[in-house]
């Protein structure tokens, strides 16, 4: 079984935690290979060091179900202390906040896409920590997409917002350790950063193969397979489908009433089903888009994972919708992720011309290729980095 940082600092604690004050950024999925939570094992670990928590998008419980939904600063009712709210008021740790420790813990555990606000959550704690002379330390989890593939096009600065802040690819391969080692050096945030590894992780290991319970770090993750389509699938919050929220299955449900899958699937490539089956049905959502009405789409179906290109089909997927209804198919407008002007769509691609270019009928093969030395560029300035092996494939 795969041991996480939590499991490790919990063995073997370094020395400079001794007698501090903790903070511990954390939600649900923060837990040992018990489900034990992890702020109960420091405070069994670290008897009245635990001083304060902090909470992500969607809450300490993850119970916020949906984009620019707040959670409350409360206290926590097993300890007594203050729990922060990262996602109400403010984003950022204020100074008040950080007040109450001497050191933060951050136990989260990402999805692997630029599009999901923790590890952006994460470089605003580095950021603010360092402001105030307090260290920070990353307690590794896996990335559960693994960390091989990198896919899809950077951030271009333009876009940067909350569900993108650094130029990484869509699908960025590391580990939430490693993306903290990556920006503290190359992004030159400069933060106090130590960095608690993992045991028996690879990174050509998928969720299932860790030995770890699958905990929801957010409502609509539910399961390893989620994040895996996710890096494409979170494409369609951008637009007037249905991501499947409010069905058992998000993300790997979309569609709209008005779809017609059967002419979808003639104009996709015979590529972009690669890795994956597409199944036509028809879900009825209860909330979100589309509540209580039917609506016809497919549910992603991935047979081979290495085989897999989330992005790619993702992207081939909208092209086709877009050029099949585009009467009914819309683009979402603004507000997204508390920005007001900018397109959805741009600020999830990390860029406005792909989508002015799949508008203007440019193949998304064609636009695949246009990244790939940006791809090269990432690997090249991430390599040194990486804490886990396989490294020969990082570079493929």
């Amino acid at each position: 079984m795969t041991g996480t940082g939590l499991d490790n600092i919990l063995k073997n604690p370094p020395a400079f935690l001794s007698g501090r004050k903790l903070g511990l950024l954390a939600n649900p999925a923060s837990t040992g290979p018990d489900c034990i939570h992890t702020r109960d094992h420091i405070q069994k670990r670290f008897p009245g060091q635990l001083t304060a928590l902090f909470s992500p998008q969607h809450g300490f419980f993850a119970e916020k179900q949906d984009n620019m939904i707040e959670s409350a600063h409360m206290e926590d009712p097993i300890l007594g202390i203050p729990v922060f709210s990262l996602y109400g008021e403010t984003r950022i740790p204020t100074p008040e906040m950080l007040g109450h420790i001497d050191i933060l813990l951050v136990d989260i555990q990402d999805v692997g896409t630029r599009v999901y606000t923790f590890i952006h959550t994460l470089a605003l704690c580095m950021e603010a920590t360092r402001k105030a002379g307090i260290p920070i330390v990353v307690l590794d989890r896996p990335n559960p997409i693994g960390g091989i593939k990198a896919e899809g096009p950077l951030l271009e600065p333009e876009q940067a917002s909350f569900v993108g802040l650094y130029p990484i690819p869509m699908r960025h391969g590391l580990t939430i350790g490693e993306y903290a080692l990556m920006i503290n050096t190359v992004h030159q945030i400069h933060a106090d950063l130590a960095v608690i590894p993992m045991t028996g992780w690879r990174r050509d290991m998928g969720f299932r193969e860790t030995g770890l319970p699958w905990i929801l770090p957010s409502p609509n993750m539910p399961s390893p397979e989620t994040a895996l389509v996710y890096p494409g699938q979170v494409l369609w919050e951008g637009t007037n489908l249905s991501e499947g929220r409010g069905t058992t299955k998000p993300f790997e449900f979309f569609g709209a009433p008005w779809l017609n899958t059967h002419a979808i699937l003639r104009r996709l490539p015979e590529d972009a089903l690669a890795g994956s089956i597409l199944r036509p049905l028809v879900f009825e959502p209860t909330s979100g888009k589309y509540a209580g009405e039917p609506c016809h789409g497919f549910q992603i179906h991935i047979n081979e994972p290495a085989s897999y290109s989330p992005c790619y089909q993702s992207l081939c997927l909208l092209q086709a919708v877009m050029e099949q209804h585009p009467s009914s198919f819309a683009l979402k407008e603004p507000p997204y992720e508390y920005e007001y002007e900018k397109l959805p769509m741009d600020m999830i691609l990390g860029s406005s011309k792909i989508r002015e270019s799949l508008q203007n009928g440019v193949s998304a093969n064609e636009l695949r290729q246009t990244w790939q030395k940006d791809l090269a560029d990432y690997r090249s300035r991430t390599k040194d980095f990486l804490l886990y092996g396989p490294k020969d494939t990082w570079s493929a």
